[in-house]
């Protein structure tokens, strides 16, 4: 086996593995976003099942349930910069997939080359 065809498999073996690494952080990334706009979700829906006990009540227990959905809004709303810094590091994550997606094809089109070559 000649040194090209060994170093161009090499470089081959390298890339797949850097596209695979590439990949997780791309699915992890992705992850990300969608557990926190779950977390988003789920905070909107507490607040909305939030309701007053029908019957006798006092100003205490209103005023706890006011506190507890202003506090459920602010985390609900405090989520999107979080989210939006997610979604983009998401973005950048996948491109940087694809890149490495396309070095691997290129060193594979190289070896093949090699092979041919006398």
């Amino acid at each position: 086996m000649s040194t090209a065809l060994h170093q161009r498999q090499r470089i081959v073996k390298v890339r797949k593995i850097q596209h695979a690494l590439a990949a997780n952080a791309a699915a992890t990334a992705a992850g990300r976003v969608r557990s926190l706009e779950l977390s988003r979700a789920r905070l909107l829906q507490m607040r909305a099942e939030l309701k007053p006990v029908e019957g006798p009540t006092n100003g205490q227990t209103l005023a706890q349930m006011g506190e507890l959905a202003l506090r459920l809004d602010r985390a609900r709303l405090g989520l999107g910069q979080t989210i939006d810094s997610a979604r983009s590091a998401a973005a950048m994550r996948e491109a940087e997939r694809l890149t490495a997606r396309r070095d691997p094809e290129s060193a594979e089109k190289l070896e093949g080359i090699a092979l041919r070559a006398p």
